[in-house]
């Protein structure tokens, strides 16, 4: 089987990092580019510790897709970056596989078109850990039968928006398996601005951010008498590489631009 060249934008980041280490220890990965604002011109895999790998960090995503040639980018980059990077990558060719959320129904609609047209996959995943994408399925097949809900995200405190796109994720999962609902009392009223939370078809989400955190997640559903919590917990970044390993895998067979992980889990 022919390896699959693979640049990563946002390489030197927290993710990114860990991007180039599991595509460095796959047989059937090859790194062929590496994006990034900081260390240009210097060996990727020197700058994050794991000796040299050949490929030197270039600022430029043009020239990283014109020079490596790679079937997919893996964009770890931040959501103001993101639509132009999928827009390049396309264009080229090549099957966009991102991290990266708060992209509009609209934008991932054009997309999904840019994408068609090309005849490649695409995959966006609000969240790449395994465990987080089941805690969604079981949290949209949990609201059918409780379907009064909140759902709790707490992240590190650099994280730029929230809430965060798998709290987003799931919410939508939810509302396609429970009509609109408006929870708490009817009469409620907030003293101070904020407290219920973000509001989202009846139910609310609320969202954390501190340092130490790293990215966490409870859905709640009540019941007369019963609480049910499902709740997923990310120690550190390396446990969102299998997802990242599997999103790679799968966007090579597909066409069109898919919205969440769970769509090519066999779930």
């Amino acid at each position: 089987m022919n390896p699959i060249h693979i640049v990563v934008a946002g390489a030197t980041g927290r993710m990114g990092r860990e991007a180039v280490r599991m595509i460095a220890g796959e047989n059937h990965f090859k790194l062929t580019g590496a994006v990034a604002r900081t260390h240009t011109g210097e060996d990727i895999g020197e700058v994050i510790g794991v000796g040299g790998l050949g490929i030197p960090l270039t600022d430029s995503l043009e020239e990283a897709l014109e020079q490596g040639q790679p079937d997919v980018l893996i964009d770890l980059t931040t959501p103001s970056q993101v639509k132009r990077h999928m827009e390049l990558a396309i264009a080229a060719g090549v099957r966009p596989v991102v991290g990266t959320t708060g992209l509009t129904e609209a934008e991932m609609r054009e997309l999904d078109e840019r994408c068609r047209e090309r005849g490649i996959g695409g995959i966006i995943a609000p969240n790449f850990a395994i465990g987080a994408v089941l805690m969604m399925v079981f949290a949209a097949k949990a609201a059918k039968y409780l379907p009064d809900v909140e759902i709790i995200e707490m992240h590190h405190d650099q994280k730029l928006d929230a809430p965060s796109g798998t709290a987003l994720k799931t919410a939508e999962l939810i509302s396609k398996e429970r009509d609109e609902k408006k929870q708490g009392h009817p009469k409620e009223e907030e003293t101070l601005e904020g407290a219920r939370g973000g509001y989202r078809d009846g139910f609310r989400i609320h969202s954390v951010r501190l340092p130490g955190l790293v990215a966490h997640q409870e859905v709640l559903f009540g019941g007369p008498g019963q609480l049910l919590t499902l709740r997923h917990d990310s120690m550190n970044r390396e446990s969102f590489m299998p997802g990242v390993k599997l999103a790679v895998e799968e966007v090579m067979k597909q066409t069109g631009l898919i919205y969440g992980l769970e769509k090519v889990m066999d779930l």
